[in-house]
């Protein structure tokens, strides 16, 4: 699997840093990703839903930690 495009969109908000997009293999479209600034630093933040229970849901995540 390979990445095949990255948009980085820059925001200028307190801890929330940019909305990225990416394309796998020419193929496949992942928007919305958020990099985070976090305690220890930058993290990227899968596409999320809210749940009618308040709490977020992951839309896209990966499978296993090798991915």
């Amino acid at each position: 699997m390979v990445i095949t495009e990255v948009k980085v969109f820059p925001v200028n908000e307190d801890r929330l840093k940019a909305y990225v997009s990416i394309t796998i293999e020419n193929a496949f479209v992942v928007r919305d990703l958020k990099i985070i600034e976090g305690t220890g630093g930058l993290f990227v933040a899968m596409p999320s839903k809210k749940r009618k229970d308040g709490q977020f849901k992951d839309i896209a995540h990966p499978l296993n930690q090798e991915t």
